[in-house]
């Protein structure tokens, strides 16, 4: 839109609280709790084939948003309304953190469901967030950079 942009800090602040932190601490809890999983002895390797096979509604639903993210992202970005992307951003990042990490945070410490679940629901969640990151690496290069690697 062709309207003047003012800098504002309150909304560099909204855009760290809603957007960087929840995804960030996402990650983080990724990686605690997959080296929670291999303190148990296995490995973790991400299967895409286990995410397509999954029976677990909320690993259907988080994978069905996050690709529904991507296409969304992809068709705003080619019709340069990059404006739209970040009000969907936030709303399945708070999708993903508030209701798919929060009711699944058992199954992916192996108390619900086993190690199996366990691993199934690191798989999801690893997919998620690594599609997320390569979606948003043009508009956020340097975190997505640190995520990534």
């Amino acid at each position: 839109r062709a309207e003047p942009l003012k800098f504002k800090e309150e909304g560099v602040r909204d855009v760290v609280k809603d957007v960087f932190l929840p995804w960030y601490n996402a990650y983080r809890f990724l990686v605690q709790e997959v080296g929670r999983y291999e303190g148990t002895g296995k490995t973790f390797h991400p299967d895409p084939e286990r995410i397509k096979q999954s029976d677990n509604l909320m690993d259907k639903w988080i994978n069905a948003s996050c690709h529904g993210l991507i296409a969304y992202v992809r068709e705003e970005i080619e019709a340069y309304h990059l404006y739209t992307v970040v009000p969907r951003l936030v709303n399945f990042l708070e999708d993903l953190t508030n209701v798919y990490i929060r009711m699944n945070r058992d199954r992916m410490r192996g108390t619900q469901g086993g190690p199996e679940e366990a691993l199934t629901a690191l798989c999801t969640l690893y997919d998620v967030l690594l599609n997320a990151t390569v979606l948003l690496a043009p508009i956020t290069p340097f975190i997505t950079e640190l995520l990534y690697q």
